[in-house]
């Protein structure tokens, strides 16, 4: 009896906890890179995992950079090989928390939040702060924000001879439709 009800308490308790997290696998990643008279340097992964803890306002995310995709595929080639090493850095990940966040507070109007955390990419840490945007819609949370990252903060060389085809700060976007796991 004693054996059931500690396995009743863990049941309920794994049930808590998990009802707390919204999390996707499909979640939308974009980058765009683009200088005015160039060729637009721009691409979208679809297959961004993230995962948001409604109790602690904790938000973390993991894309793998083969997923991008660009209009011409040349450039995705030169992406993968030469500037990011997608063989060697496989993954960018996020971690981070939604500030003064409170599930009470969503609606389907959406709200602001900043989040901030650290983003790694091409084996470097960096901190940073996207605007963001939250709503609830049933048993869904919808989270979309942007952010911009410098290359060189990551360590990634952009050669001379398309430098200036590159924009010099990145606009990163993000679309994320969390279900309640």
């Amino acid at each position: 009896m004693k054996k059931l009800i500690i396995l009743f308490l863990l049941f309920v308790g794994i049930f808590q906890v998990s009802a707390q997290k919204y999390a996707t696998k499909t979640g939308s990643l974009k980058f765009e890179a683009s200088v005015d008279s160039f060729e637009e340097v721009a691409a979208e992964n679809k297959s961004t995992s993230a995962i948001l803890d409604v109790s602690t306002g904790e938000i973390a995310a993991l894309t793998l950079m083969k997923g991008f995709r660009f209009k011409v595929a040349l450039m995705e080639e030169h992406f993968n090989e030469n500037y990011v090493e997608s063989d060697k850095f496989p993954k960018a990940s996020f971690k981070g928390k939604v500030e003064a966040f409170d599930v009470s507070q969503l609606s389907s109007v959406a709200k602001s939040f900043k989040i901030s955390g650290d983003l790694t990419l091409h084996g470097k840490t960096k901190k940073i702060t996207a605007n963001a945007k939250l709503l609830k819609s049933g048993d869904k949370i919808t989270v979309t924000g942007n952010f911009d990252v410098k290359p060189e903060d990551f360590d990634i060389e952009i050669p001379k001879l398309v430098s200036k085809k590159v924009a010099d700060k990145i606009k990163v976007s993000f679309n994320f439709l969390l279900a309640k796991l």
